[in-house]
Order: structure tokens, then sequence, then C-alpha cells
């Protein structure tokens, strides 16, 4: 039986972005990959990570064509593509990124084999997956420590750079209508959801 913030999570994405749930065709997605180092009593060794981009931070298009799904400026759906969230979910899809996006378009990219860097003011929203890509990146913290060295030299005045845990679906609540899954994104609720 899923736990009430899974079935949260899950009404909350069919609300929130049913519509960005197909697969685009337009740009194979192309997760930057990334090393930390797990340790213990023996030592430390690496675990390979991807990173992929938010959802939200994603185009959503109609999937047989370039219409914006959520047109530039606006504040409600193209109700010809998404005139109820079943409709969305069929007509439109959520793009993949390639290498060259991630890090020219969303400011998005690895320093050297641990590192990542993400440029105000374009950088994304970010999570880390397994080393395959379709699955979020379970880190498990019982009795461990979590670090991590972050430059907010070049970062203005009130600017919020943050890293935080939270729990989502390892697979991005991939299923029924969600054909993307933690490939694209998908999955992140937090306070903020409707």
């Amino acid at each position: 039986m899923p736990s009430a913030l899974t079935v949260l999570v899950a009404a909350a994405a069919v609300l929130d972005a049913a519509s960005a749930q197909q697969v685009g065709t337009m740009a194979q997605e192309a997760q930057p990959s990334m090393s930390m180092e797990v340790c213990g009593k023996s030592g430390c060794a690496p675990d390979p990570a991807k990173v992929v981009m938010d959802m939200n931070w994603r185009w959503l298009h109609n999937k047989d064509g370039y219409n914006n799904c959520l047109p530039d400026g606006a504040d409600a759906w193209d109700q010809s593509l998404c005139s109820d969230p079943e409709k969305c979910s069929r007509n439109c899809a959520i793009e993949g990124i390639d290498a060259k996006g991630y890090s020219e378009t969303y400011m998005a990219s690895t320093v050297g084999e641990d590192g990542l860097k993400l440029t105000f003011p374009k950088a994304p929203r970010v999570y880390l997956n397994e080393p395959s890509g379709d699955r979020y990146k379970v880190i498990k913290l019982l009795n461990r420590e979590f670090s991590f060295d972050v430059d907010v030299s070049t970062l203005p005045c009130g600017m919020n750079a943050a890293l935080y845990f939270v729990e989502m679906p390892t697979d991005g609540d991939k299923g029924g209508a969600n054909n993307a899954g933690a490939k694209f994104g998908t999955g992140y609720c937090d306070a903020q959801c409707p």
C-alpha cells in the first residue's frame, strides 16, 4: 500500500503537470554523469550518478508539433491541447535535453568527475539519478554524513541556493499517463503543490 506522501505526490503530479508526461522525440535526453563517494570503515568508494533536470524547466509541447502547451508569458494552458488533465496527457510531451542543452541553455554542467556547476540565473532544479538514468538515486543517511562544497562567491545578494532531500517515487511516478518518469525529472512535489 503506498504511503500518504506517495499518494499526495501522484495526485499533485496529475493536477500540476499531467500534460508534461508523454516523452518528446525532438531531443535525446543526455543526462550529465558525475560521481560521489560513499565512505565507510574500510575507506571510500566511487558512487556514480547522473544529473537530471526537473520537468518544470523543460519544454512542454504538442507531442506532434512545436506548439507550447503552456505558451510563453501565458498564465493558462493552451485549451486546444489541455482543456483537462487527460487531454493534456494525450496531447503534450516533455522534451529531452541533449548535452549541449544542459551546459549551454540551462547552464548545468559537470566539473571534473565529481562536481556540478549550476550558473545563475538559468540554473534549473536538478536531481541525482542512478547511473542508468531512469531512477532517482536514494541516499540513505541513517548513521551517515552528507557533505558538499558550494562556491557562492558569484551569487547575487539574496539568492537562495539550496540543497535538500525530499521523498519521491524512485521511478518519478512513471506509469499510467506518465511515460516520462525519473529520466525526465517527473514526480517532485513539496509544500507548493496544489
